[in-house]
């Protein structure tokens, strides 16, 4: 345990019902979640780089991957909302994937004015063989964790994500 974490304890914080001792650990809070979205960025990257892929284009093939969209694809605006990204980023990585032979953009029978994003054979392939990878970086990056501490952590940021959710969502309106 760091000092840190030592001076965040329920126990050594008398303060932290206080204003300034819950912000104090919100800033702190926020920092660890800053630095660990870097590190998971180039350790993720670092990963995945023997497939000339990086996080982005992972989390792209990922999301185009699974069962329930794999063969229809997703809409650019679906995508937008899955991995909540902006268009202008999502649109720069679906054109390196395009070019790379990864994706394709094609219109759906029915309803010609919406194009869907989706795995070519090449793009099923490369995802295939990054899986092994992903799996070992997983287990590697979560070793410390019981699957107890994961099912808990992931609740915790699940509602990080939906209060955030709700700044974004007021900001918008």
């Amino acid at each position: 345990m760091d000092q840190i974490t030592k001076n965040l304890s329920p126990a050594s914080s008398a303060g932290a019902g206080s204003a300034m001792g819950r912000f104090d650990i919100a800033n702190r809070l926020f920092l660890r979640l800053y630095q660990a979205s870097n590190l998971m960025h180039k350790t993720g990257t670092r990963a995945v780089s023997v497939f000339g892929a990086t996080t982005q284009q992972w989390a792209v093939l990922g999301a185009l991957s699974r069962p329930a969209v794999h063969q229809r694809g997703m809409t650019v605006k679906d995508l937008i909302a899955f991995l909540m990204v902006s268009r202008q980023n999502l649109t720069a990585v679906l054109d390196r994937l395009e070019g790379a032979g990864l994706v394709e953009r094609v219109r759906i029978v029915g309803d010609g004015r919406l194009r869907h994003v989706r795995l070519t054979a090449a793009g099923d392939r490369n995802w295939s063989e990054m899986l092994a990878s992903i799996r070992d970086y997983y287990a590697d990056a979560l070793a410390d964790f019981s699957t107890e501490d994961c099912l808990l952590l992931f609740r915790l940021l699940d509602r990080l994500r939906d209060s955030l959710g709700r700044i974004a969502g007021a900001e918008s309106e």
